[in-house]
């Protein structure tokens, strides 16, 4: 497989460059036509204007999620300034011999190591295949459930769980890293594997997705018979979900745990139909309980969620009805989305970071405009939906 088609496989690269029009910070305030506006070029305009590679914060996945994102619109618009802040960011935390001042001693500690992958497939510094080794090395020893599932951290508090958020921070990196290093017999396998053990403990009736589930039954929040949270807290399913989708991208048709991921993705998608909120196409904090007090239908999931229906519907993993889910979803998605007096993109509604709750937790979290986790999502739905409709366009 060429360099290309990996990246094109893996990343999600675009094809219809300089389509759509770019807000323009002229237009204070004005709300441009949403169908033609290239929302992604938007957002990362106006999140470059806001921060500088050293203002954005630490090595942390929210940053790596969004930073993601806009590479993503970088392989499609091309626009070098994008990439650069990439650059300048990771540069911050790795070395020029490949060191990096991280100790990986949690899932969440290895999202952003996508971002070296990223780097050494666009620039083929040695230093980034150095850093990225140190997370594939540091799996070696990192602790496990009794079925083999990755614990969410090594911190005490953390022991002996899983948490749907974690198969994100490490398994879309896993393949990618396989596929740029030549290293794939054993990281798409493991990271089918994480896949199917999380989905074995953590999927409920319906279809859903429980937030996290403890081997130990300790934790305050875990059910004494089945070790499962109370809740489907929607970003934790969206972040199962978007891993899903992109491991089912990366693993060989006839790999042995494919049929079990298609039938976990395939339960999700029809428990995320039955849940969509029908009068704005959003899904809910809490996915299954819209119609209690308190519940508000929020941004990332909405966003996450989008994502893995149209890319799944597009691949076939699921019914291709999905793809118009996704689009209610899109629409609902693209309503949250204003500009400021600046002509500045606003995404509001957006969670703030969560730990596993009950239901007053969660419908009790911050609702923030332009947290990482919002925009992330959106940049990864958008340049998928971008690249979906372009497609159905030429196919009509």
């Amino acid at each position: 497989m060429t360099g290309a088609l990996v990246g094109a496989l893996l990343y999600g690269g675009g094809t219809e460059a300089g389509a759509g029009t770019t807000v323009s910070a002229s237009l204070n305030g004005s709300t441009p036509d949403r169908s033609t506006t290239d929302w992604s070029a938007s957002m990362v305009d106006s999140t470059l204007a806001r921060y500088t590679p050293t203002t954005i914060g630490g090595w942390s996945y929210p940053v790596g999620l969004y930073l993601y994102g806009q590479y993503l619109t970088y392989q499609r618009t091309h626009d070098e300034r994008y990439l650069t802040f990439i650059k300048e960011y990771v540069d911050r935390f790795v070395g020029a011999d490949g060191s990096i001042g991280q100790s990986f001693n949690s899932l969440d500690s290895m999202q952003a190591g996508r971002l070296l992958t990223i780097l050494h497939r666009e620039t083929g510094q040695d230093r980034y295949r150095i850093a990225a080794h140190k997370i594939r090395d540091r799996l070696k020893t990192y602790p496990r459930t009794g079925d083999g599932g990755f614990w969410h951290a090594t911190a005490a508090s953390r022991a002996h769980q899983l948490w749907a958020d974690g198969v994100y921070m490490v398994n879309p990196f896993l393949v990618e890293y396989g596929a740029e290093f030549g290293d794939t017999s054993y990281t798409q396998d493991e990271a089918a594997e994480q896949l199917a053990v999380y989905g074995t403990h953590l999927q409920v009736s319906g279809g859903l997705l429980r937030h996290a589930y403890d081997e130990s039954r300790e934790a305050s929040w875990a059910d004494k018979d089945t070790g499962r949270a109370p809740e489907s807290w929607c970003r934790a399913v969206g972040w199962y979900s978007m891993a899903l989708v992109n491991v089912l991208d990366a693993i060989p048709a006839d790999h042995p745990r494919r049929a079990r991921l298609r039938t976990v993705l395939t339960r999700l998608a029809a428990g995320l139909e039955r849940y969509q909120d029908p009068a704005t196409g959003r899904w809910f904090q809490v996915i299954d309980k819209g119609a209690r007090p308190g519940n508000w239908t929020e941004t990332s999931c909405s966003s996450m969620f989008t994502y893995a229906l149209s890319r799944g519907a597009q691949q076939g993993y699921i019914d291709a009805h999905y793809a118009d889910v996704a689009r209610r979803g899109y629409a609902g998605v693209l309503a949250r989305v204003s500009l400021d007096g600046d002509g500045r993109t606003e995404l509001a509604e957006i969670s703030v970071g969560t730990n596993v709750g009950d239901y007053a937790y969660y419908i009790g979290r911050g609702r923030a405009t332009n947290d990482f986790h919002g925009l992330g999502a959106f940049l990864i739905m958008n340049e998928q939906l971008r690249a979906s409709n372009s497609a159905e366009g030429r196919d009509r």
